[in-house]
């Protein structure tokens, strides 16, 4: 298929329609998938099962994809580990002890407060954020559907607006490219301007400080509230800890502060000594892997497990992970055949030179926002809107700095806001909430922020064009 049309566009849509309607997420993705190989090879209906097959399989051969779905099951294993050594239940009755995780209202504070401060990597974030509060969230009675929003929310937008990390590495890069004469002061100043990441932190905290619950939020609320409330510490119910062992505070903090730690440790040696360099992929999987070693030592050491025990948690970690990384491979796969489509290309184009020049930073945030809800991913958007906004800002003698938040706002959203996105996948996961509820219930919070961006930039794009 070489012609850009409107069909470049059906698979990311039938994808997510077939997958909000259906609630059948593999079967719908795949069929995403199926459709936009037929239409890339017109080689007919059975042929291109048989392509998209292959196009599922390539998904492992390549190395940064395969270390993504390798970190989903460690980081399963790491999680169930967690939970069968006292690390959590020793987490909550320090919480209990400090007196200050007294009701639900603060449990979602601790929540927005961990996704703020961890600003490592977006999927560490919102695995932190939502292993130590996912209990306290059961025991007020708060819904996993809330804690999947409010992890969501503070996980790929705060990376943005502190981009000490891999988003900063990859964001430079791409400024680099396009011939920026300082990127890193281009981005820097495009923070104050990322409207949708500064909107939807905001948003969040007001969420939880006046229980603003729209639409599907509020049934996910009343529901939860009407369920039995676990008071004291009965964790093991919740989690899956074993009675007889004892909780352990230092069994939490030491595998998370390693978790924590060697992101930023693994981008300096992947980038040679150059933090904005190294490789998010490799970093990530490695702090996964030192937090699992970690917690494993301790685990030994403290004989609450045999060594054939752990081994078995491991496995069982890694399976409760496999739905989802299998999800994550089909949303992966379907992003490969949507670029090779040119979705993306596609829809960038529709901004023509119709559109006036105070309104491009709001063309710009529409587009790149649809681009990343039909592709699922923030980072593939900004690498087809960043050439594209650079060189417009530069023909028309402006400084680049309005056009890349727009990118950077408009990649979070769609992000944000789609059920094919890695980060609202393991949102889903790290909160065990069903991931088409997550959406569901986060998506009136996604439009509501965008609206806002979206007004934003029109009013700067007459003020400053």
């Amino acid at each position: 298929m070489t012609d850009l049309t409107w069909l470049t566009l059906l698979p990311p849509f039938v994808a997510i329609g077939l997958a909000l309607f259906t609630r059948q997420v593999y079967l719908a993705l795949f069929a995403g998938i199926w459709l936009g190989y037929y239409l890339l090879n017109q080689s007919g209906v059975l042929p291109s099962l048989a392509e998209a097959l292959d196009g599922v399989l390539a998904v492992l051969a390549n190395t940064g994809d395969a270390r993504v779905v390798m970190f989903t099951l460690v980081i399963g294993a790491f999680i169930v580990t967690l939970e069968r050594c006292g690390a959590v239940s020793g987490f909550v009755q320090f919480l209990e002890r400090s007196r200050w995780v007294t009701n639900g209202r603060r449990a979602q504070w601790m929540a927005w407060l961990v996704g703020l401060f961890i600003f490592i990597e977006s999927n560490i974030t919102v695995l932190v954020a939502g292993t130590v509060s996912r209990p306290l969230f059961d025991r007020f009675r708060i819904s996993r559907e809330k804690l999947a929003y409010i992890i969501d929310s503070t996980s790929a937008p705060v990376c943005m607006l502190i981009p000490l990390n891999a988003w900063g590495a990859f964001n430079l890069g791409l400024l680099q490219s396009q011939g920026v004469s300082d990127p890193l002061g281009v981005l820097l100043a495009s923070i104050p301007l990322n409207l949708y990441a500064i909107s939807a932190v905001v948003l969040t905290a007001y969420t939880i400080a006046r229980d603003y619950n729209p639409g599907p939020m509020a049934a996910a609320e009343a529901r939860t509230a009407d369920s039995p409330r676990q008071d004291g510490l009965d964790i093991p119910s919740a989690v899956g800890e074993r009675k007889h062992v004892k909780p352990r505070l230092l069994n939490m903090l030491l595998p998370l502060f390693t978790l924590i730690l060697a992101m930023p440790l693994g981008l300096w040696i992947t980038g040679d000594g150059k933090i904005f360099s190294g490789s998010g992929s490799t970093s990530v999987l490695w702090a996964s892997l030192a937090a699992l070693t970690v917690v494993s030592v301790l685990v030994l050491w403290q004989r609450s497990m045999t060594l054939d025990e752990l081994s078995h948690t491991w496995m069982e970690g890694a399976g409760r992970m496999l739905p989802l990384a299998i999800i994550l491979v089909l949303a992966l796969a379907l992003g490969t055949v949507s670029k090779a489509l040119g979705t993306g290309a596609y829809v960038a184009g529709m901004v023509g030179d119709s559109i006036p020049v105070a309104l491009l930073p709001l063309a710009i945030f529409v587009v790149s926002g649809v681009i990343a809800f039909s592709v699922g991913s923030s980072w593939g958007t900004f690498s087809i809107m960043l050439p594209i906004a650079i060189p417009v800002a530069v023909a028309l003698g402006a400084e680049p700095t309005l056009f890349v938040a727009a990118v950077l706002s408009g990649g979070i959203f769609g992000d944000h806001a789609s059920p094919i996105s890695d980060t609202t996948i393991v949102s889903s996961l790290a909160s065990g909430s069903d991931h088409i509820e997550h959406v569901r219930t986060q998506l009136p919070y996604a439009l509501r922020a965008g609206a806002i961006s979206a007004l934003g930039f029109a009013l700067l794009g007459f003020v400053m064009l």
